[in-house]
């Protein structure tokens, strides 16, 4: 019986308010809109009102709601029906819950890495021009950075999480097993029973075989009916192992797509950082060319000041040449003067 604290009306407002923003009504979702109640009572309203909607599926909707709508809850009702399985109810609340609260995290986390991001970028404004794109560079590595640790967080849950079907999907075989060792144990017993009262009856009277017949059918038929019953159990608990095993695939290939965006996170960050070698590479060489470049022009400089001393030397030598060529003749004086400063440099060259 459910408790009086949460009304089926409460309830049923609530799933109106989930279908009406698309989403499937659960006790989770149910809890979340209404903020009180326990599970107890949620499910218990929530299976009477599922009970309801079934009664009532043949009778038109009201002119006022969309068909979209109508189409989607229906959709909804039959999802609801195929995934219905009351021995789970509270491993799927346990699950939902653990699920919502590692959403939250990673939103947290997401918040706080955008956060530490544009103070990143805020600070890297202030950089000098020069250091701009290996700032940008520097900024992309650590966006890298903080996205592969997210991707490795994500990995760990995830791990974490398979980790628990696992361990639920062992423990449903184990009962599994346990049930149909109980079902073995019953139906030997059974036949214990029966295979005594037959021998009592045949050592007490040989005329009394038409009534051990009877007793022999009636056990036969308590058997056939623990059969059917443990049939019945065995085929429960294989569509719950059926549905573990597809939840358990489902995850395994979440964890398969999370490993293939780490590796390529991983490629992309190694390609920054070969990015990042070579520019330094280049800058280096560059270095190289400018101090190249340099000691050339050190070494033209040089060269200039030296044959400007010999030029120097060569214009203060023609004195003694001027005297001899006065004496010889006063004609010769004035090729004297311009012969030193076109022969002498030439000779040097």
């Amino acid at each position: 019986m459910a408790r009086s604290g949460v009304q089926f009306e409460d309830v049923q407002r609530a799933i109106d308010d989930l279908l009406a923003r698309g989403d499937s009504p659960s006790v989770q979702k149910v809890r979340e809109v209404l903020g009180t109640g326990s599970f107890t009572t949620i499910s218990d309203h929530l299976r009477e009102w599922r009970t309801r909607r079934e009664e009532n599926r043949d009778v038109p909707p009201p002119r006022g709601m969309p068909g979209a709508l109508q189409e989607l809850a229906e959709g909804l009702w039959h999802k609801a029906q195929e995934s219905a399985n009351e021995t789970l109810a509270h491993y799927r609340e346990e699950a939902d819950r653990r699920v919502e609260e590692a959403e939250t995290r990673v939103a947290e986390a997401q918040r706080r890495a955008e956060d530490a991001l544009q103070r990143e970028s805020a600070l890297a404004a202030h950089l000098a021009s020069t250091e701009q794109r290996l700032e940008a560079r520097g900024t992309t590595l650590a966006r890298t950075e903080a996205q592969r640790e997210q991707l490795e967080e994500k990995f760990r849950r995830l791990e974490t999480r398979h980790a628990e079907l696992e361990g639920l999907l062992t423990r449903i075989r184990g009962e599994m097993a346990q049930q149909a060792l109980d079902h073995q144990q019953v139906v030997e017993a059974m036949q214990a029973r029966q295979r005594e009262r037959l021998a009592r009856e045949e050592q007490r009277h040989e005329s009394a075989e038409a009534r051990l017949m009877g007793l022999l059918d009636e056990a036969r038929q308590q058997r056939q009916a623990a059969e059917k019953s443990a049939a019945e159990r065995e085929k429960q608990s294989g569509v719950r192992l059926e549905r573990l095993e597809q939840q358990f695939m489902e995850a395994r290939g979440k964890l398969a797509e999370e490993e293939k965006r780490h590796r390529e996170v991983d490629w992309a960050r190694r390609q920054a950082e070969t990015l990042a070698d070579t520019r330094q590479h280049e800058q280096a060489l560059l270095q190289a060319r400018i101090d190249e470049q340099k000691h050339l022009l050190e070494e033209q400089a040089r060269r200039l000041r030296d044959l400007e001393q010999q030029l120097h030397r060569c214009l203060w030598q023609t004195p003694p040449a001027r005297e001899k060529a006065e004496e010889k003749g006063g004609d010769v004086d004035d090729d004297n003067q311009k012969g030193p400063a076109t022969a002498e440099p030439s000779e040097t060259t």
